[in-house]
């Protein structure tokens, strides 16, 4: 299924040419017991879009056909970096396949209680 709206999978397959964009899918597409333990990738904000849609391309074709889509979460600073990001993946990945996980938006030591909607949107992301 292909991203709706305008994609940038050509900037995917331009980069395809360097080596170390490339391990990044290569590693994602090997069985699990193969892959390497000690992966650490540092990408400047505007290549972490394409890098993780490198790796749910390299997992959904190293995942066998009952497994379902592979699960990838990003963990960002705050909730803007999230809805950048979010807003970047979809113009790599099916849009339908993209979620943000909303912050509670209350701190832990504050006697008040989350948004019901964010509660719930928290819930659909979970589910």
């Amino acid at each position: 299924m292909a991203p709706s709206g305008p994609t940038l999978n050509g900037l995917r397959a331009a980069l395809q040419e360097d080596a170390s964009f490339a391990r990044v899918r290569t590693n994602a597409s090997r069985r699990v017991a193969d892959r390497s333990t000690d992966l650490e990738i540092g990408a400047p904000t505007g290549l972490r879009a394409a890098l993780l849609a490198e790796m749910v391309d390299g997992l959904a074709s190293a995942s066998n056909d009952d497994d379902g889509a592979p699960v990838v979460v990003a963990v960002t600073a705050t909730g803007r970096e999230a809805e950048d990001l979010a807003a970047a993946l979809r113009s790599y990945l099916p849009a339908s396949g993209i979620e943000e996980f909303p912050s509670w938006e209350t701190l832990p030591h504050e006697r008040l209680s989350p948004r019901s909607d964010t509660v719930g949107r928290r819930l659909s992301v979970l589910r």
